[in-house]
């Protein structure tokens, strides 16, 4: 009896260890910001695209407009548990370059800079019910009248 009594309590103990293990918080990092040195070796007025691509590596975005600049983005997500994952650190490097595709400017951004957007699903609604396209096909033959073309 003094064994069973044992071996349970052991085994409780073994359980609690690993379930209070498994809530411990998981951080992972995704994306990629060059080194503070690496940044050193961009001359702004110099160096161009392509120099850039081949001194820090290619960006995780572009500006699509004109080609306004390169954007390397990093962001630390901690896990815990049963919770929704969250971010707790972002950087954003931009540099921006000049309509001749040299380096302009080198600034950084962080979580405290941005701003939440809220985004919105929008459905534009047809106002005519549950006619079809046949429908509406067919409903327009009887609406021709000959003497509307010969007017």
């Amino acid at each position: 009896m003094q064994g069973i009594r044992s071996t349970v309590r052991i085994g409780l103990v073994t359980l609690l260890c690993i379930s209070l293990a498994g809530c411990t918080a998981r951080y992972r990092t995704h994306g990629y910001v060059p080194s503070e040195d690496e940044l050193q070796q961009i001359v702004p007025g110099v160096d161009t695209r392509a120099t850039v691509e081949d001194l820090i590596g290619v960006p995780s975005t572009s500006g699509t407009l004109n080609d306004s600049g390169f954007y390397y983005i990093e962001s630390d997500v901690r896990h815990f548990a049963w919770k929704e994952p969250e971010v707790v650190d972002r950087e954003v490097l931009a540099i921006t370059f000049d309509s001749g595709g040299v380096v302009e400017n080198i600034e950084r951004y962080g979580l405290e800079d941005g701003q939440v957007v809220p985004l919105a699903r929008r459905i534009t609604r047809s106002g005519d019910g549950d006619i079809s396209f046949i429908r509406k096909l067919f409903g327009n033959i009887g609406g021709i009248n000959a003497a509307d073309f010969f007017n």
